[in-house]
C-alpha cells in the first residue's frame, strides 16, 4: 500500500512503513557541469576507494562525482565526509531506504545534464565518459552504457548481448540525460532491491521514444558485486522474482519495446 510517500511493507517481523522518497537535501545549489558520475554506497570502502581513484584519474570532461550514502554505517559516512571536495559530493540517507530511492536522491542532486551511474564494483580504466556523452548527443538515444540485455523473445527473460542497439542497459555502466531522468520520474521507487530496477528504468525512458545504445569498446572493468555476493541465494532469488513480477505488471504488453533477435539489429 502506497500513501503520502510511503510504503507499507509487510514481513514476517510485521508491517514498517518505507519511504518512497528521500528527504530534500539541503546543501547550497551545486556548480552546473556537463556530466555527473553517481554512485550508491552500501558499504565496501575499497570498492569506493577504487571507483574514486579511476573516476578522477581518467575522466576528460567537466564532471562531478556524487556519492549517495546507503550504507547505514557511522563510520562510512564520516568517512565519506572527510571525501568531499569541490567535485565529490556526498548523500547521506539516515535510515538507508530502498535502491531504487537511494538512486533516485542522487539524480535530484545531480547537476550535470548528463548522469552516468556506476556500480562500484565498475572501475574505469580509461576515459570511458567522453564516448557516452557524444553517444547521448544524438537525440535519438535516450540510455547508453558498455553492457546491454536483449530480450529472448519475451519479456520474463534477457540475455547479455553487444547490440549496438538493445532492450537495456545494465546499471552496472548507464548513460542517460537528467532531463529525461526525470521526466519519468527516475526509478521506480518499489524497487528496493536493485535486481531488474535498471531494465524498467530504461523501458520507461524508451517509451517515451528513443533508444538503448550500447557503446562497445569503452575501457571499464566490472570487479565483484559485493551486495549480490553477501545476499543470500534464497533472499536474492526471492528478492529478483519480485522485483520481474513487478516489472512485468507494467510492462507485460508491451512486447513492442523489444527491439527482436540480434540478426535483426541494425
Amino acid at each position: 500500500m502506497r500513501a503520502g510517500g510511503w510504503e507499507v511493507l509487510d514481513s514476517a517481523e510485521g508491517s514498517e512503513l518505507q519511504a518512497l522518497k528521500a528527504p530534500a537535501p539541503t546543501q547550497a545549489a551545486p556548480v552546473a557541469r556537463a556530466v555527473t558520475l553517481l554512485t550508491v554506497v552500501h558499504g565496501w570502502r575499497p570498492d569506493i576507494e577504487r571507483w574514486l581513484l579511476s573516476v578522477f584519474t581518467y575522466c576528460k570532461a567537466d564532471f562531478e562525482a556524487i556519492l549517495v550514502d546507503n550504507s547505514g554505517d557511522v563510520r562510512m559516512a564520516g568517512w565519506l565526509q572527510t571525501r568531499e571536495a569541490e567535485r565529490l559530493r556526498v548523500v547521506t540517507l539516515d535510515p538507508p531506504l530502498g535502491f531504487a530511492t537511494a538512486v533516485n536522491a542522487g539524480i535530484e542532486a545531480a547537476a550535470g545534464e548528463v548522469i552516468v551511474l556506476f556500480d562500484p564494483s565498475v572501475e574505469l580504466t580509461g576515459d570511458a565518459i567522453s564516448p557516452l556523452f557524444h553517444t547521448l548527443e544524438d537525440p535519438t538515444v535516450v540510455v547508453a552504457g558498455p553492457y546491454g540485455l536483449r530480450g529472448k523473445g519475451t519479456l520474463k527473460e534477457f540475455t547479455e548481448d553487444d547490440g549496438p542497439e538493445v532492450d537495456a542497459i545494465e546499471g552496472y555502466c548507464m548513460a542517460f540525460r537528467r532531463s529525461d531522468a526525470q521526466a519519468v520520474g527516475g526509478f521506480d521507487p518499489k524497487f528496493r532491491f536493485y535486481r531488474i530496477a535498471d531494465i524498467e528504468f530504461g523501458f520507461r525512458l524508451r517509451d517515451r521514444g528513443g533508444r538503448a545504445v550500447v557503446v562497445a569498446g569503452l575501457p571499464v572493468t566490472k570487479h565483484e558485486h559485493r551486495l549480490w555476493e553477501a545476499t543470500a541465494p534464497e533472499e536474492r532469488d526471492r528478492l529478483s522474482r519480485r522485483n520481474l513480477y513487478r516489472f512485468l505488471d507494467r510492462w507485460r504488453s508491451r512486447e513492442d519495446l523489444l527491439v527482436g533477435p540480434a540478426s535483426a539489429a541494425p
